[in-house]
């Protein structure tokens, strides 16, 4: 029996015909063994905290595909929800200085809310995350209409088959101090206007060192281009608990991609110096934030300092209230930073509404309209290679 029954049963009790609690007067002895009792059935519980991973039915899509949500947990209590729609993170649950789990991630409680519709709530993003000029692109003299659902550009995949609305296949993985969750699934030669069959893996790695690691692989049997990301939105106080701009980040970029008109890069590479884009010190994410009058907020890729294809560091983030401090590295060669600006009367988990700049997100991925930028990190993946990419987040307080 858990201490949440037990103390109420022995402290309080109703009156006969009245609905108000009496408070019963204990003996010291008989206090300090109910303390002793939840002592010891707290400790249990941490004691018994360790790596692994369960599934259970999450709900049904509206033409009755069935949707499995993965949950993995690790010797420190941090638990991570993923679930076979979208290849989506529903949870994040991260122990904050006091020890008590807060759920970092934007999302639902249950599948409904995701079929209807949101702003990329935890998921994973493609073929083509971020933006491409007029929805085409050419490769190898061929030129590809996408679909253009940005005004006349195309933005993170397209329409109904991009990846957050697709049901991946989840499959429970296990390994020497890790848990993890790996989600495949094949997109077709000519869907959303990309070229080539293309079979594709996520997967979702915890280990005991509070990191959740996200794992990209993917093949193709034509030429085609590539850009995956995850587009979950962070509050590092709890999902729901008001806006994050007193939020401390320092981002690992001298230098960003300028965009212009339906936020497309102009191709130009240009200092953060000077600018309120400038985060190579730590400083508050609201502490500039209005200067920012186009965007109404972050919304901007910055080049990362590091060696693609290595890991390196992308972003801290540390939130003073409750301690937790969110580490990220990554292999990508930049970051969308984005505050989620104008969101507003989103209700989320445990009925708590979602507005203006509730989270941030920090999309790791190559630049915004790379197939038209030759001078680009390059996302064009041929037959006979495998795109690979990993982003690391760790979770630790102070």
């Amino acid at each position: 029996m858990g201490p949440k029954s037990l103390i109420p049963c022995i402290l309080l009790s109703s009156n006969a015909g009245t609905k108000r609690c009496v408070m019963r007067t204990l003996r010291p002895t008989t206090l300090l063994s109910i303390l002793s009792t939840v002592l010891v059935w707290q400790t249990t519980a941490a004691a018994d905290a360790k790596l692994g991973v369960t599934q259970k039915p999450f709900g049904q899509t509206s033409d009755g595909q069935e949707v499995t949500l993965f949950e993995l947990t690790n010797a420190h209590g941090l638990r991570a929800r993923v679930m076979e729609y979208g290849a989506i993170l529903v949870s994040l649950e991260v122990p904050n200085r006091e020890g008590k789990l807060v759920d970092v991630a934007l999302g639902f409680d249950n599948l409904a809310p995701y079929l209807r519709g949101h702003p990329l709530f935890g998921s994973t993003v493609g073929r083509y995350a971020n933006r491409i000029a007029g929805a085409r692109f050419t490769l190898d003299g061929v030129e590809y209409k996408l679909t253009a659902n940005a005004g006349k550009n195309h933005i993170h995949g397209g329409g109904n088959k991009r990846f957050d609305k697709v049901v991946w296949q989840g499959h429970a993985l296990e390994g020497d101090g890790w848990v993890g969750v790996r989600f495949d699934h094949e997109s077709p030669d000519g869907e959303e206007g990309f070229p080539g069959n293309l079979e594709c893996s996520v997967a979702y790695v915890l280990n005991d060192d509070n990191e959740l690691q996200i794992r990209y692989e993917a093949a193709t049997d034509k030429p085609t281009i590539i850009n995956l990301t995850n587009h979950s939105y962070f509050n590092l106080a709890g999902a729901g608990n008001g806006d994050v701009l007193g939020h401390e980040i320092t981002i690992n970029a001298d230098f960003y991609t300028p965009a212009g008109k339906g936020l497309i890069p102009t191709g130009e590479i240009h200092t953060v110096k000077g600018t309120p884009l400038d985060f190579t010190e730590p400083k508050t994410i609201g502490s500039r934030i209005q200067e920012l009058t186009q965007t109404r907020g972050y919304d901007h890729c910055y080049v990362l300092t590091g060696s693609p294809g290595s890991t390196h560091p992308v972003a801290t983030v540390y939130e003073p209230t409750g301690g937790i401090v969110m580490e990220v590295r990554t292999t990508e060669p930049g970051v969308q930073f984005y505050t989620a600006n104008g969101m507003k009367g989103i209700q989320g988990k445990t009925g708590k509404v979602y507005n203006n700049h509730a989270g941030f997100c920090l999309e790791t991925q190559h630049f915004p309209d790379s197939p038209n930028k030759l001078h680009f990190p390059s996302t064009v993946l041929r037959p006979g290679e495998t795109f690979r990419s990993t982003t690391i987040f760790k979770f630790s307080t102070r």
